[in-house]
């Protein structure tokens, strides 16, 4: 699946921090994308994770929530107030309608909370974790991309395993994603995470230095 159709998060007009090197980090699903991310943070790299802040704008009390619901039902939220993620995920990636009314609502929120931790988040350069980078404008507005990639059957193992899914709601996510080809096509670097954490480590630390030499020579 190669899904092209561009939403604006970010796009034209807005500005990520363009005085330093910012890398978009991206994967599919259950790739591994926050342990390489949190590896970066660790080295001293500048994180913005659109992710966190997409779980962020829809806890218990925002506008993002209150919105979710509305459009949703109230079947969409735990007994505790917070949104269920699951039920939800399983929603939208069954129906692209519906998966196109929820980004609708998120994605305005994720820009804006993305936008202003981008500004005041220090580094010499700075880590973008956007999953939806290539579904999105966001891909223009950094100057190199990072795919963590992993095989289809481990994500499967990982999700059913994180996630408590079963194998074929497992891999009928997988497959409303981006195809993992088209990601690896596109991408400047490529860590893969099919091994241990030291190996997925030593890979990040090898990115982190050629990533210390390009941020000193950009322009």
């Amino acid at each position: 699946m190669s899904n092209k159709n561009s939403n604006r998060f970010p796009g034209a007009g807005d500005s990520i921090d363009s005085a330093r090197l910012r890398i978009g980090l991206t994967g599919g699903i259950a790739s591994g994308k926050s342990a390489v991310s949190r590896r970066f943070a660790e080295l001293g790299a500048g994180i913005v994770d659109t992710d966190e802040i997409a779980r962020d704008v829809v806890k218990p009390g925002t506008d993002g929530l209150h919105a979710v619901i509305q459009a949703f039902g109230a079947k969409i939220a735990l007994p505790d107030g917070t949104l269920d993620r699951q039920k939800l995920r399983h929603l939208v990636f069954s129906l692209p309608k519906e998966k196109a009314r929820l980004e609708a609502i998120l994605h305005p929120l994720i820009r804006i909370e993305t936008l202003a931790q981008a500004q005041a988040t220090s580094g010499i350069y700075l880590i973008v974790v956007v999953p939806l980078l290539f579904e999105t404008d966001f891909r223009q507005m950094v100057d190199r991309i990072l795919v963590v990639d992993c095989p289809t059957e481990l994500q499967i193992m990982r999700l059913t395993t994180r996630d408590n899914e079963s194998e074929e709601a497992a891999a009928k996510v997988i497959a409303t994603q981006i195809d993992r080809d088209y990601r690896l096509a596109r991408a400047n670097d490529v860590i893969v995470n099919d091994g241990s954490l030291a190996q997925l480590h030593q890979a990040v630390d090898e990115l982190h230095l050629k990533y210390l030499t390009e941020a000193k020579n950009k322009p």
